[in-house]
């Protein structure tokens, strides 16, 4: 009578997902450690779409041989002539203030070290202390997190080879953007609607990442030069720099513009502003008027998301990939929600 067969240890299904686990997990570990070079990748991408429609309309002037990259090349070349005119106006007026701010931080951090922050500037109200108190209970945590906030951001940005290779890849991604994304779908799908849904996902994803960053750009401008202007005319202490940190925290959704808020009021608290109040209402409208007239006029459709989303996404990036993060989470949760209605609407029909 026949012996019966020696039993498998494991089957060909179990060694297909242990597989694609063990590539998966490979994969993963493989882009946690390539995670700065992938940032400088992200960051590129952004600036290409920040400049991309500044290149198009400069290759209108141009012979077809070789017009993109001579296009690239002069949009390269006023980029760097119009931040040298803008560092050469505002930096001296800017540069003094930072030098006066400078100089007014040990009175500040003294004063936030002593406890007594409300109660110093109202001494006759009645809740000060307990606003002191909530202060000293919650100020550590607070400082702590931004110190880490910003030293990661400095970190990051500290080596010149990252400034440096943000437009190399982006000059490259420019050049060949179409013939990319013609790769890109041709290598997913060759035929049938397939071919056809992935495409489409590619111009949904192109729009949607294209619209996000000018339009990001654009808020972050206007809010410098709105708020500029109106701490000039009122008399506000450190104008200039309050209103370039209000513009640079316009980049990073929900907590940028809470932390400009917070440290717009305070510096001016310090420093003897009459009317800190009127300040922080200010701000306030101002955020209503960004988010509910500003963000719907310039942001396409396509990028607008729920609120909630957006902060779950700052503060999952914000956990994953620090201050780098909290950027790129809305352009990543809109391309993921633009990606999400074209496969929908693909098995709908």
């Amino acid at each position: 009578m026949p012996s019966p067969p020696p039993p498998r240890i494991l089957d060909p299904t179990t060694l297909r997902v242990v597989w694609t686990v063990l590539v998966v997990l490979g994969g993963l570990a493989l882009l946690y450690l390539l995670r700065t070079v992938l940032l400088v990748l992200a960051f590129a991408v952004v600036f290409a779409y920040l400049i991309f429609p500044l290149v198009k309309l400069a290759e209108r002037g141009l012979p077809r041989s070789g017009r993109r990259p001579l296009a690239i090349g002069a949009v390269y070349l006023v980029l760097v002539a119009a931040l040298s005119t803008l560092a050469a106006l505002v930096g001296p007026p800017l540069g003094r203030e930072l030098a006066a701010l400078g100089q007014k931080f040990p009175e500040i951090s003294a004063q936030i070290k002593s406890g007594r922050v409300i109660s110093n500037i109202f001494p006759r109200w009645a809740g000060a202390e307990i606003l002191d108190d909530l202060v000293r209970a919650h100020l550590p945590q607070a400082v702590e997190y931004a110190q880490r906030g910003l030293a990661g951001a400095l970190s990051w940005l500290s080596g010149a080879w990252v400034v440096v290779m943000v437009p190399i890849f982006a000059f490259f991604f420019l050049r060949d953007a179409e013939r990319i994304a013609d790769s890109a779908t041709g290598a997913i799908a060759e035929q049938g609607g397939r071919r056809e849904l992935y495409q489409a996902i590619a111009r949904d994803l192109h729009s949607v990442f294209g619209e996000y960053v000018r339009a990001l750009v654009l808020l972050c401008v206007l809010t410098f030069v709105v708020w500029a202007v109106l701490f000039l005319l009122a008399g506000v202490p450190y104008a200039l720099v309050l209103a370039a940190i209000g513009g640079a925290l316009e980049f990073l959704p929900v907590v940028g513009p809470l932390a400009a808020g917070v440290t717009i009021v305070s510096v001016a608290l310090f420093s003897g502003f009459v009317h800190p109040w009127l300040l922080a209402l200010f701000i306030v409208i101002w955020r209503l008027v960004q988010d509910y007239v500003s963000s719907p006029l310039i942001m396409g459709r396509g990028v607008e998301l729920h609120p909630g989303l957006v902060i779950f996404g700052v503060l999952a990036g914000g956990e994953l990939a620090g201050v780098a993060g909290m950027f790129l989470s809305v352009p990543v949760i809109a391309g993921l929600r633009a990606i999400w209605r074209r496969l929908r609407d693909f098995r709908g029909g």
